[in-house]
């Protein structure tokens, strides 16, 4: 008669012990691969995100473009929108001013004509905004970074002539505008905007 055995030898615990290694660490790197892909994805859905929103605004703020020129601090007149390509600097150090007039908002409340710009500094899209039309004697503008992670910032102007201009210093208003951005992932990124 045989007796039972009560456990387990030491080469069947080992075989045990190896096998759950195994499965353990498949499983861990199976987890790790998971959450990887997950922040991946997060990081790309916020950037999507801040540049719809940047879009929107700029087209929110195009729709009330208005013809209205402004004085600036040396007297001198400025066209209601003046635009420079990427490579120039231009007044204010901005690459897009415009006239926005005034309405009501989102909210329902009065908002004024206002001067806006947008320019390209640090891989950053920065907003301009001066509290009145006509710039008094050291009137600076509020600056709010709008948009990170840019490379480039590139706007054309649709003339009345339908032919795409890389500056714009007319009296009138463009047609439309096309914005592209270079971010710093090396993507490209156009909009057409399409003027009042």
């Amino acid at each position: 008669m045989k007796k039972m055995r009560n456990g387990f030898t030491l080469i069947e615990l080992l075989v045990a012990m190896l096998i759950f290694s195994v499965i353990a660490i498949t499983g861990y790197r199976g987890l790790q691969t998971v959450l990887e892909t997950r922040n991946h994805l997060d990081v790309e859905t916020r950037k999507y995100q801040e540049m719809a929103q940047f879009f929107a605004r700029l087209e929110g703020q195009l729709a009330q473009a208005s013809t209205r020129k402004v004085h600036l601090v040396d007297g001198s007149e400025q066209a209601a929108m003046v635009g420079y390509s990427s490579q120039m600097s231009g007044l204010q150090d901005a690459q897009l001013l415009f006239t926005r007039g005034g309405g009501k908002d989102a909210a329902g409340g009065w908002v004024t004509p206002q001067r806006v710009g947008y320019r390209l500094r640090n891989q950053s899209i920065e907003l301009l905004r001066w509290s009145h039309l006509d710039q008094a004697p050291n009137s600076k503008p509020k600056v709010d970074k709008v948009l990170q992670g840019v490379r480039e910032l590139n706007v054309r102007y649709l003339s009345t002539a339908f032919l795409w201009e890389k500056q714009w210093m007319n009296a009138s208003l463009p047609k439309a505008l096309e914005v592209e951005l270079i971010l710093m992932s090396g993507e490209k990124v156009s909009r057409v905007m399409d003027l009042p």
